[in-house]
């Protein structure tokens, strides 16, 4: 029996509840964009106001311009990126932070140089840990085969999405995007934050997937046992991109870790970093 009813709904049920929900900040590796964070944010969003900085533009002007102008394109310079998007657009800390593979080297640099500006950290299959690292991407780039690299970082190749395969077809044609793609590798790849990691003061969840065939899984749960408050997830059947590969584990195990409270945690409150952006 279906019941019809003229009542409306209130103000209140219209409106719901107002809460401030704690910043989180993704930071993508070098072969993603914002795309490689499609199975996540959803999820995230009901727990998190999250902002995706498009550091790593391989199209956009301040790129290429720096290419053009003969500059190098490191982590440091990743770093101040991150610092004054961080001042400018998110304008409040201490901040959640989520990197994936490159997007590591980022956060740890940064967590390590302003500690008082993250609250919480998760470093997804994180590069820079590991002493010999496999990067699919610059010879996928020479031979113009975008499949090669997206399978390289799944342990079970039938999960890759199709739309994400597309759009890598579609940046391969771009000669703009593979020239910003190979000068960030040559200026990224040989950097290192193993020697950071007693440094690093916030909490810090570490993922790693077993089957990761980028990053060195043994040398990364190594180096990752001398953060002073850390925590590892090892994650079977799983390669290099477990926000893609296994969201279903991902998406909560990440919100489980950010949300915890301890004796270390602060709320957020209006950012003070812009002294520090030079």
């Amino acid at each position: 029996m279906i019941v019809m009813t003229n009542r409306q709904p209130g103000p209140v049920e219209l409106r719901g509840a107002y809460a401030r929900r704690p910043p989180l900040v993704l930071i993508n590796g070098l072969a993603e964009q914002a795309e490689s964070w499609f199975a996540n944010v959803d999820y995230w969003r009901t727990h998190f106001d999250v902002h995706q900085p498009n550091l790593l533009a391989y199209e956009g002007a301040l790129l290429q311009r720096r290419i053009d102008q003969g500059l190098p394109i490191t982590v440091p310079f990743f770093v101040e990126q991150l610092q004054r998007y961080l001042v400018e657009f998110v304008q409040v800390a201490p901040v959640c932070l989520v990197a994936s593979s490159m997007g590591a080297k980022i956060a740890v640099e940064f967590a390590v140089r302003h500690p008082e500006h993250v609250a919480r950290m998760v470093l997804l299959c994180p590069s820079g840990l590991s002493v010999e690292e496999r990067l699919p991407l610059v010879e996928g780039v020479r031979r113009n085969d975008p499949r090669s690299i997206v399978e390289s970082v799944f342990y079970d190749a039938r999960l890759v999405d199709a739309g994400l395969l597309d759009y890598y077809r579609e940046k391969f044609s771009s000669r703009r995007w593979q020239r910003g793609v190979l000068r960030t590798v040559r200026g990224t790849m040989e950097h290192r934050v193993r020697e950071l990691m007693p440094r690093v003061v916030p909490p810090t969840l570490v993922v790693i997937g077993e089957e990761d065939r980028i990053v060195d899984p043994r040398q990364t749960l190594e180096a990752a046992s001398r953060l002073p408050h850390g925590r590892v997830q090892v994650l079977p059947r799983c390669g290099h991109a477990p926000q893609m590969e296994l969201p279903h584990v991902i998406n909560p195990l990440v919100t489980e870790f950010l949300t915890q409270r301890g004796a270390a945690d602060a709320p957020p409150r209006d950012c003070a970093l812009a002294e520090s952006v030079r």
